[in-house]
């Protein structure tokens, strides 16, 4: 499809910070250009972690740590080294800071990819690379969910030119396409089986379907296994040769 790319929804114009961009400075992008995280690059563009709203928070709700184990006022005794977070609350740059490794998605990886890559790891943006891991872009949830916004009448032109045209070669009018609210019903018969099946299964890989209701029905079933017409002429001819 011409638009179900992660390029094509990304922002090109990433707001980013190199590993020794100073913690003040890291804050102030990401009020300035009111976002919540960004990417931490290396001196070729690649991506070597993100840092985040709560990368910051956390380092300013923890104490700052000393060299010297700091002892329980309770028990007089060291506190574990789960509790103390002495790296952290010395970090001052972002490459300190950071989350590694980074969690990155191709340009031309698929919307649908994306968005699975983002449940999956619960996070909220995707920097975007090239062929050669380079950054390009972020994608985050919100550049996804535009392509449910497209137009009723664009995804019924996609359908026609993308299912109809371009894969199964068949006529415009082949079969009846109507899109309400995103979701696209297709109405008619065509001429095998396998060819309602390639055109459902096609159609939902369209930005912006929501769901497909198939209503289509076919002449021929080609699912379905079919005598080899030379085995055929074989039977007969024995059974003549056996009269």
């Amino acid at each position: 499809m011409k638009h179900n790319k992660v390029g094509s929804v990304m922002t090109s114009d990433v707001i980013r910070a190199d590993y020794s961009t100073p913690f003040k400075e890291v804050a102030r992008l990401l009020a300035d250009g009111r976002i919540s995280g960004l990417p931490v690059v290396d001196e070729d563009e690649k991506v070597i972690g993100v840092i985040s709203e709560t990368d910051l928070v956390k380092r300013q709700s923890e104490p700052f740590g000393t060299d010297e184990p700091e002892r329980s006022l309770a028990a007089g005794k060291p506190m574990s080294s789960a509790r103390r977070s002495p790296a952290r609350s010395r970090a001052f740059t972002a490459g300190q800071l950071m989350s590694m490794p980074p969690i990155t998605v191709h340009a031309e990886e698929t919307i649908a990819q994306a968005a699975r890559i983002m449940t999956e790891q619960d996070v909220e943006r995707l920097p975007v690379l090239d062929e050669e891991d380079r950054l390009v872009g972020i994608v985050t949830r919100r550049d996804l969910l535009k392509v449910f916004l497209r137009p009723d009448g664009d995804i019924r032109d996609e359908v026609i030119d993308e299912v109809m045209l371009r894969t199964l070669r068949l006529a415009p009018t082949a079969i009846d396409v109507f899109v309400v609210e995103g979701v696209v019903t297709l109405t008619g018969r065509l001429p095998r089986r396998s060819e309602t099946e390639i055109a459902v299964s096609t159609t939902r890989q369209i930005d912006g379907v929501v769901a497909v209701i198939d209503q289509l029905d076919y002449r021929f079933d080609d699912s379905r296994p079919q005598p080899d017409s030379r085995s055929q002429h074989g039977m007969a001819d024995n059974r003549l040769h056996k009269l």
